[in-house]
């Protein structure tokens, strides 16, 4: 039987000049290339994933605060997977193996399902594919409810960006957003909606496409300034020119932008190695829905209900 790598099955994708590798474990898009420049940060074959790195995240992305949460009238209580900060963090699909119901050299579709478990009681298959063209990777992620009753459903990618030309300070931004969540400085715990350019020295203001410098941020954005199509998208630069976009559809209302800050900082691997745009289709503790006077977009999937979104990478 062949051995099978720590990070699973893997299906390379080859379409004109772009190559990307999926690998099954969290679905997990392990690298992205285009004429041989990386679009994403990469992690081997053999390697147990960096963290969320490339991962499918669902029934939720980013983080339940404490890990508790109270949906129609139950409350129900999650693994603390964040342990330092004491939060569930990105969903319970992030580890699970895919298996294949479809492939081509340009596609793969992968599929799992997320059993009824302590603190999540919903079965929920996860439906992935991924597709090159010319235009890029296209991810398209459907969470189908199997239960008889309303599941609590939120998904999104975990792609770290980077231009394979420039160091993170020295890329510009460019981020269509008006509007930033402020969260506190030790949990990350959501406190505040307000104007990306309210805050002092517009610290979050990216509208105007500028470079990231030495700016630390671990924040979701909304308010997202669309296209005549209803597409987002945020792209990063190098000094040369080249650079990435991620694009993604309207049911991602929320984007959470990191630039990959670690506790020791330079001395520690894979700090500010590249910058983790996360699509959403609900904020951060959006199962705490009632905590907040802002909309988190959180989905209730009716039993048999299917909800879906996609995103896209691209080479600048």
């Amino acid at each position: 039987m062949p051995r099978i790598p720590a990070s699973g099955v893997q299906h390379t994708l080859r379409a004109g000049p772009y190559e990307a590798v999926i690998a099954s474990v969290g679905a997990s898009l392990r690298s992205l290339q285009h004429d041989g420049r990386g679009l994403v940060v990469s992690f081997d074959v053999d390697e147990l994933r960096p963290d969320y790195r490339g991962a499918t995240l669902a029934p939720w992305p980013n983080r339940v605060v404490d890990g508790r949460y109270s949906f129609r009238g139950q409350t129900y209580e999650l693994p603390l997977t964040e342990r330092g900060r004491g939060h569930a963090l990105h969903g319970l699909a992030s580890w699970l193996d895919f298996h294949v119901t479809g492939a081509k050299p340009d596609r793969v579709t992968l599929t799992a399902t997320i059993e009824p478990q302590a603190g999540y009681p919903w079965r929920v298959d996860v439906e992935t594919t991924f597709s090159l063209g010319p235009d890029g990777l296209t991810q398209s992620v459907r969470g189908r409810n199997r239960s008889e009753s309303p599941a609590p459903w939120g998904t999104a990618p975990h792609p770290y960006l980077s231009t394979g030309a420039s160091s993170l300070d020295e890329c510009t931004l460019d981020l269509p957003a008006s509007q930033v969540l402020l969260v506190s400085d030790d949990r990350l715990i959501p406190s505040a909606l307000r104007p990306v350019d309210g805050e002092p020295a517009g610290r979050f203001d990216y509208r105007a496409p500028r470079p990231i410098g030495r700016a630390r941020i671990d924040h979701a954005y909304t308010g997202l300034i669309r296209s005549d199509s209803g597409a987002a998208e945020v792209t990063l630069t190098a000094t040369d020119g080249s650079g990435v976009v991620m694009a993604w559809d309207s049911a991602c209302p929320w984007v959470q932008i990191h630039t990959a800050d670690l506790p020791d900082g330079p001395a520690q691997a894979g700090h500010r190695i590249g910058l983790a745009v996360e699509p959403m289709t609900c904020a951060p503790d959006a199962y705490n829905d009632a905590n907040y006077d802002f909309d988190t977009a959180l989905i209730e999937l009716a039993p048999g209900e299917t909800a879906e979104a996609s995103w896209r990478i691209a080479a600048v």
